[in-house]
C-alpha cells in the first residue's frame, strides 16, 4: 500500500516536536505536526490526495492552519498545494535548503504582516474634486454645455479620457500620501494591484510585532483625518505571504 502524502504548510524554527491538533487539510481531522532537521521543522499533516482541489474550503483550511501555527512560531508559509511523498523526503529538503531557510526565518523573527486596503467612499464626490482641481476639464465641460448634444460627441469622449487620467493621478498622489505615513512604522511594504476606480491602496506591511499597536494608532489617525472620504480595511496579523517567495520541491 502506497504511503499517504505529506501536506506542507510552512517552516518553523523549533528544538522539539510540536503538535497543533486535528486541524489538517481535507476535513478528516488529521493531526498537524512537525518533521524536523536540526532546529528547523516542516509543519505537515497527512494529505488525502497528492493534488488537492483549489477550492474555498481547502484554501481557508490552509490559511487557518498557518494562522494557528503563527500563534506559537514565526512561520515561513509554503505555497498552497505543496505535498511531499514522505517524511524522509521532507527531512532531505530541510537539509538541502537549511541555510536559506534559516536566513529567511531570521529576517522575519518577531514580525507580522498586516494588510491595508483603502477605498474612496463616494465616487461622485471624488469626480467633482477632479473637475474642481483641473481648469482644462472645467473649460471643456463648459463648452459641452453650450453646444447642442449632436455636436459634442468627440468632446464628451475627450473629457471622459481627461477625467480618467486626472483620477489616476489623484489616486497615485493619495496612495503616496497614505504610504508615507504607514511605512514609517513598518520594516517593509509591498503594493498589490488595486481593483476598480474606488480602491486607492492595497498594500501589505511587515512590522515588528510590538509595533502593531503603534501601526493601528497611525491607521486610526488616518481614518480620523480622511474618514469622510476614505474607508480603511485592516487585515491581520497574518503569516508573511507577501514577504516570502518560497516554493519547495521534495525528492
Amino acid at each position: 500500500m502506497r504511503e499517504m502524502g505529506k501536506y506542507i504548510y510552512g517552516i518553523i524554527q523549533t528544538n522539539g516536536e510540536s503538535n497543533f491538533g486535528p486541524i489538517g487539510i481535507g476535513g478528516r481531522g488529521d493531526e498537524v505536526h512537525t518533521v524536523a532537521y536540526k532546529d528547523l521543522s516542516a509543519v505537515i499533516s497527512n494529505s488525502p490526495a497528492f493534488q488537492l482541489a483549489v477550492n474555498r474550503e481547502n484554501l481557508m483550511n490552509h490559511q487557518k492552519t498557518l494562522e494557528a501555527i503563527m500563534e506559537r512560531h514565526t512561520v515561513l508559509p509554503i505555497k498552497f498545494g505543496t505535498v511531499a511523498a514522505n517524511a524522509e523526503g521532507i527531512r532531505r529538503l530541510l537539509e538541502r535548503e537549511y541555510a536559506q531557510l534559516k536566513q529567511m526565518l531570521h529576517r522575519l523573527e518577531g514580525r507580522v504582516e498586516l494588510g491595508v486596503k483603502a477605498v474612496w467612499k463616494d465616487m461622485n464626490r471624488v469626480f467633482q474634486e477632479v473637475v474642481d482641481e483641473d481648469q482644462a476639464i472645467r473649460d471643456l465641460k463648459q463648452e459641452i454645455l453650450e453646444k447642442p448634444g449632436s455636436q459634442t460627441y468627440t468632446q464628451k469622449i475627450s473629457i471622459g479620457q481627461m477625467i480618467q487620467s486626472a483620477l489616476d493621478v489623484k489616486k497615485e498622489t493619495e496612495t503616496d500620501r497614505l504610504l508615507k505615513e504607514l511605512k514609517r512604522v513598518s520594516v517593509e511594504y509591498r503594493l498589490n494591484p488595486t481593483i476598480g476606480d474606488k480602491m486607492i491602496l492595497n498594500a501589505a506591511f511587515l512590522l515588528d510585532r510590538e509595533k502593531e499597536r503603534v501601526f493601528d494608532g497611525e491607521l486610526d489617525r488616518l481614518d480620523a483625518e480622511h474618514g469622510g472620504r476614505i474607508r480603511f480595511l485592516r487585515v491581520g496579523p497574518v503569516p508573511p505571504y507577501n514577504f516570502v517567495s518560497l516554493t519547495l520541491h521534495s525528492d
